[in-house]
């Protein structure tokens, strides 16, 4: 009976001790599920000013503040909730002959030399901006498309607003060109530099096939080539991109791509829910 009794202690000591190891083990597995409800207190920054801010992200969501961090340009970036939120100045860090006259002029000034023979400076300077850029970390495909705006409509790698296909009053780019400089880039009457179309200057440093930024619906903006093969406007939806794995979206997404032809950068409006920009 006395034995009995102590392999019964035995058995319930094993089973306690089993259970004990497994709740510890799943706590210590990672989330590989963008719904996952496990969560993590951090605090996550990035960028040259602008204080930290302390969030409660998932584990998936660690990663896609590294994928947001990758916008350099960025004063600072964190995760707040379901959003991204991005800061920038919008000051491009190639040089432009828009920096003439400007506290910049000595360090970034320089005349057009690009290849536009019709080339003529327009009269706005680059102003530093406050840009706040809240970006959805989960983006979907919306149920009701809506247009893109006048003004930023996305942030690229180097903190520059990307704009619409559209000069002013939903004009045709046909004559605005003209006053893009070098890098494809130019300021409108409030000094917010900005680019309609491929921005020169990063994908020269980062390659054509790269992640050149996102749009406010959160889903990533890439170059015109795409494994090795200069993408058109015919390989792509009315929105301007398509759906697959990226370097960075290893288990696909949809995005973007600038193709050398209206639309250039977004099409017939965003793909997805479109976060916010204040400035």
């Amino acid at each position: 009976m006395k034995n009995s009794v102590m392999s019964n202690t035995v058995l319930v000591a094993i089973i306690v001790l089993l259970v004990s190891a497994c709740g510890t083990e799943s706590n210590l597995s990672p989330s590989s599920s963008s719904s996952s409800t496990t969560t993590n207190s951090t605090t996550s920054s990035a960028g040259t000013t602008g204080s930290s801010s302390t969030t409660t992200i998932t584990s998936n969501a660690i990663t896609t503040l590294e994928i947001f961090k990758k916008v350099y340009g960025a004063t600072e970036v964190y995760i707040e909730g379901n959003y991204a939120i991005i800061k920038a100045n919008g000051l491009p860090d190639h040089k432009s002959p828009y920096y003439k006259d400007t506290q910049w002029a000595i360090a970034k000034y320089e005349a057009y030399n690009g290849t536009n023979n019709k080339f003529a400076l327009n009269p706005n300077r680059i102003v530093s901006q406050s840009y706040v850029f809240k970006i959805p970390i989960n983006p979907t495909k919306a149920s009701n498309s809506s247009a893109t705006p006048a003004g930023p409509i996305g942030v690229s790698l180097n903190g520059v607003p990307f704009y619409n296909q559209y000069a002013a009053m939903n004009a045709p780019l046909t004559n605005e060109v003209n006053g893009f400089d070098q890098y494809s880039g130019h300021p409108q009457q409030q000094g917010q530099y900005h680019y309609h179309v491929e921005p020169t200057y990063l994908t020269t440093q980062k390659g054509k096939d790269a992640l050149l930024g996102f749009l406010l619906d959160g889903f990533p903006v890439y170059g015109p080539l795409e494994k090795g093969k200069t993408i058109t406007n015919s390989d792509l939806d009315g929105y301007h991109g398509h759906s697959h794995a990226t370097t960075e979206y290893p288990n696909g997404i949809y995005h973007y791509h600038i193709t050398n032809a209206d639309p250039y950068i977004n099409g017939n409006g965003f793909y997805g829910t479109a976060g916010t920009v204040s400035k």
